[in-house]
């Protein structure tokens, strides 16, 4: 509040200093003649013009003219703008008149002909005083509009990241202890090795909680530990495969994303199958994009009928961190296969 009062009597002080500036440089420079009284005359008029603006302020403020529909806002900036003109001539007539400052060589007018001349004379003054002070506080309130509008957008993504996330963690926790719960009694020292297993991705998992993207390498370390857990649960039954083409390791992705699709394909398609099954991802880059897949044992139908948050926090990831510029896409390859893939930019790290 003291810096935009600062602001404004500095422009107010400028302004009217400015019009004091502009009539003694005509005054000498433009006059064919010599005005009596001239710089206590104009002096008086800028004044009474700084003072009667002021008091239009206070009342501009006072019944928040600017915060009324535009229509009224014009209604009533013409009308202050016509009343004050007269108060402004009015003042300066008074003060003319009662010090007997009027110049000797000008026309002698009645009090209503010499107001209503000071009237039209000022209008203009107080027309352009108000129309500068409407726009600055227009165009002011619209960027700060602006800006309120962009920090909200920004404050609505951090939430709902961190709402997703908030989410994705607690139930990738529930799935590991469940593995590791598998293991205590018939093999306490393959249960051990779990636990150590799972305080490393806990650990990764924590690290990664306040970032938007990691490195694709530091993700699939997280991804590693999660297939060596699930591996000692399933064994024989789960196989795996990594095709991870290096040049893309230093790619930013979301952190427990690919965790999280490898996770439901085992959830949904390893564990649902007798006989176990197979799970491979892969990370290339295709026609100059950076494309994540993970294909594993399963049917689609079972992935939709269990309507996992998993999944669908994972396209809304995407748009909130690349603004439709990433896709998710999961699909039957066959009657034996799924495939999830996402597809993000190529970042120029």
């Amino acid at each position: 509040m003291k810096k935009s009062s600062s602001k404004y009597w500095i422009c107010q002080l400028g302004g009217w200093g400015g019009t004091f500036a502009v009539a003694v440089f005509a005054y000498l420079n433009l006059s064919v003649r010599k005005v009596d009284n001239f710089y206590i005359l104009i002096s008086v008029s800028v004044l009474l013009g700084l003072l009667f603006t002021h008091i239009m302020r206070m009342i501009i403020k006072e019944y928040q003219f600017l915060n009324k529909p535009i229509s009224k806002q014009i209604t009533l900036f013409i009308f202050v703008t016509i009343v004050f003109a007269i108060l402004y001539a009015c003042g300066d007539v008074a003060i003319e008149r009662t010090f007997n400052l009027r110049d000797k060589a000008s026309p002698k007018l009645s009090l209503l002909n010499e107001i209503t001349r000071n009237s039209i004379n000022n209008f203009f003054l107080v027309f352009i005083w108000n129309l500068l002070y409407y726009t600055f506080h227009y165009v002011e309130r619209t960027i700060r509009q602006e800006v309120d509008t962009l920090k909200l957008q920004s404050l609505v993504k951090e939430l709902e990241l961190k709402t997703i996330k908030s989410h994705i963690n607690p139930h990738f926790i529930f799935n590991a202890l469940n593995s590791i719960r598998a293991l205590v009694d018939e093999n306490p020292s393959r249960a051990r090795t779990a636990i150590t297993e799972l305080s490393n991705i806990l650990r990764s998992s924590m690290q990664t909680e306040k970032m938007e993207t990691v490195r694709l390498e530091q993700e699939l370390n997280i991804v590693k530990d999660y297939l060596n857990l699930e591996k000692m649960r399933f064994e024989e039954r789960l196989m795996i495969e990594m095709d991870i083409d290096e040049d893309t390791l230093d790619q930013p992705v979301p952190p427990m994303m690919l965790q999280t699709l490898v996770e439901n394909a085992i959830k949904h398609g390893v564990s649902k199958n007798i006989m176990g099954g197979f799970v491979r991802v892969s990370s290339d880059f295709v026609e100059n994009r950076h494309e994540l897949v993970v294909q594993n044992t399963g049917q689609l139908g079972v992935y939709i009928n269990d309507n996992g948050f998993g999944l669908r926090s994972t396209q809304d990831r995407l748009n909130l961190l690349y603004q439709g510029k990433a896709t998710f896409a999961i699909r039957n390859l066959d009657n034996l296969m799924v495939e999830s893939k996402i597809t993000m930019p190529l970042s120029n790290l």
